[in-house]
């Protein structure tokens, strides 16, 4: 953990010690997120994500981004359950709220459009499961299982239509083992493909 909060700001005190120009902004938009590895049949929870941004520009074609957000993600699960002898479908809602940090490198292929790519961490805020079952719902709270730290690799893409206006997307592919229910040995992932807009000032 030492190691890597020393090289976050090593990244980014290099981006400030050569920046040509710093611009601040906000973004938002759409989360697309499942889990991966040892789960079952997952399917994909729409949420949400929103926060602030610097682009530290360190040349005409490379820039760093570091990132805020708050972003609402997880999965869906069905199944179905055996009541008295009936077999009904049921469905598992996880709803897993982060404060995301990615620390984004981007390269302008174009005056317009740029690759970027770059690691996140993430501190986990809420952590929920809504079952239903024949049109009843309850929630429960299962923060006790999910780890408190998830660590992630982004790749993505962005456009700017204006100086002021872009928009972006994103994919997050989770490396660290969420899972931490004491008795079990599934290894599960977070997995996220993200849609955004953004304004800087």
């Amino acid at each position: 953990m030492k190691k890597i909060t020393l090289s976050i700001i090593a990244v980014l005190a290099f981006g400030f010690a050569n920046a040509q120009e710093v611009k601040f902004g906000l973004k938002g938009g759409i989360n697309l997120s499942t889990f991966t590895g040892d789960v079952g049949s997952t399917s994909t929870r729409v949420g949400f994500q929103v926060g602030g941004f610097a682009e530290i520009k360190v040349t005409d074609k490379f820039s760093v981004q570091p990132e805020l957000l708050y972003s609402a993600q997880g999965a869906k699960e069905k199944g179905g359950v055996d009541v008295n002898g009936d077999m009904q479908s049921a469905e598992v809602i996880y709803k897993l709220g982060y404060i995301n940090v990615p620390i984004m490198a981007k390269y302008y292929v174009a005056p317009k459009f740029s690759l970027e790519a770059g690691p996140q961490v993430g501190f986990l805020t809420s952590s929920k499961a809504e079952a239903k079952i024949l049109g009843f719902s309850k929630e429960v709270d299962m923060e006790d299982a999910v780890k408190s730290i998830d660590f992630g690799l982004n790749f993505g893409a962005g456009y700017d239509f204006t100086e002021n206006f872009s928009a972006g997307v994103r994919y997050n592919l989770g490396l660290s083992d969420i899972n931490n229910e004491k008795d079990s040995t599934n290894k599960i992932h977070n997995s996220v493909f993200s849609l955004s807009v953004g304004y800087k000032f």
